[in-house]
């Protein structure tokens, strides 16, 4: 291939979801109002809970089978490397520019999860559609391309709501307990000095759900009555050890509906017997298939939209440091790339990966994307860092443009 042609064939999904992008930003300001906040929030529930999981569970039946999983066995390790080597590297940012402590569990996390899902279901299709793309014929790499993003968005989903999650949590909840103490030592001092002042209601807790709440509250009786004298044997201190952990690890949130859904695209992959009845032109139970298909191509435009109206958001600007983003998109769209050649290269040299152009380009694109989508999504959660959040999804998605087409130039030249 030609340098235009990698050029055209890498710029292309980009620009695509850019325009998009764009579209979703103008649709969300306030004289338009299309795209409002409670526009937005409805919209998002509908792909987090139909759009996405019909999305992934149809492409994973259709493509996945027993031979299939044997060849894409590396894609969770090569995953889970990324998670791992960007938490590394975002604690580096964290020493070097010395952020604040509310924000150090949102550096963490935008360093360490990519958007594994959306962008790659938008990118791997485009290219595949492209004349000059060295995939080979169209259908196939886009039956195969579909299959190989929706199992890292399905992957990616369980890593980023399993760990980065609880990072951002106990990041939160320090804070809090920070500020909390702060507060206590002010009003000592002013009963102290005589101060008299109109008692009011401090709410620095960041907003917590009612399910999270009951939870905090369960914790915390738990601990007092640890203090108690009360003799529990073994058995049962491991099962209140086991309890305390599968609450803190929030399993709801951990099996979010995508995750769901994946599941179920592996069980009729894998089972001979249902894939016959839903997979196949001939297959008796194929409206659903088809249905959920259908349901699954409404993922795609819907997220690109709700994406642009959250990045509006950024536009406003906060107090964050220059240095933090800086730091950010260094780790994210220069040192991740150049250590992922590296991985991808060594697996390769150890059989470890099978010799196929496009597994081999979405494992590279894997350590080249912005942070995921969902880290927003925590930090309102929350309640804490949700402007700095914004204003770093600005830059890292607006900059994505240039060095995600420059990182998929590359990609291309090196399998093909």
């Amino acid at each position: 291939m030609s340098l235009l042609d990698l050029f055209r064939a890498s710029s292309i999904p980009v620009l695509k979801v850019l325009l998009v992008t764009g579209l979703g930003s103008y649709l969300a300001r306030d004289r338009i109002d299309i795209l409002g906040d409670d526009a937005r929030k409805h919209l998002n529930n509908i792909v987090f809970f139909v759009f996405s999981p019909a999305l992934v569970s149809s492409n994973l039946a259709k493509t996945i089978t027993y031979d299939s999983m044997v060849k894409l066995w590396f894609m969770p390790i090569n995953i889970l490397l990324t998670f791992i080597i960007g938490t590394i590297l975002g604690w580096g940012v964290i020493q070097i520019t010395r952020t604040p402590f509310h924000l150090r569990g949102l550096v963490i996390g935008c360093c360490a999860a990519g958007n594994l899902g959306n962008l790659l279901l938008i990118i791997i299709p485009a290219v595949c559609k492209e004349r000059a793309s060295p995939f080979g014929n169209a259908d196939v790499c886009y039956e195969h391309g579909m299959a190989y993003a929706s199992l890292s968005m399905a992957i990616g989903a369980i890593y980023l709501w399993s760990y980065v999650y609880n990072i951002v949590r106990v990041s939160s909840s320090k804070s809090s307990n920070e500020v909390k103490a702060s507060d206590l030592s002010v009003r000592a001092e002013d009963c102290e000095s005589g101060l008299s002042q109109p008692q009011e209601k401090i709410e620095n807790e960041p907003y917590l759900n009612k399910t999270e709440l009951s939870e905090r509250n369960a914790e915390e009786t738990e601990e007092a009555t640890r203090g108690s004298p009360v003799k529990v044997s073994g058995s049962d201190k491991i099962k209140q050890r086991l309890e305390t952990l599968f609450k803190q690890m929030h399993l709801k949130r951990l099996f979010a509906p995508s995750t769901i859904g994946a599941i179920v695209g592996f069980v009729v992959g894998l089972e001979p017997q249902i894939r016959k009845l839903m997979i196949g032109d001939a297959a008796p139970l194929r409206v659903i298939q088809d249905t959920a298909l259908l349901l699954g191509d409404g993922a795609i435009p819907a997220v690109t939209l709700v994406m642009g109206g959250n990045l509006l958001k950024g536009l406003k600007g906060s107090g964050i440091q220059k240095s933090i983003i800086l730091g950010i998109l260094i780790v994210r769209y220069v040192a991740l790339p150049l250590i992922g050649i590296g991985v991808v290269k060594g697996a390769q040299k150890l059989g470890l990966v099978h010799d196929n152009p496009l597994y081999r380009f979405v494992l590279l694109l894997q350590f080249s994307l912005p942070p995921a989508m969902n880290i927003g999504t925590m930090t309102q959660l929350f309640g804490l860092g949700e402007s700095e959040c914004s204003v770093i999804m600005l830059w890292c998605y607006a900059l994505a443009s240039v060095f995600l087409t420059l990182w998929s130039m590359l990609f291309l030249w090196l399998v093909s």
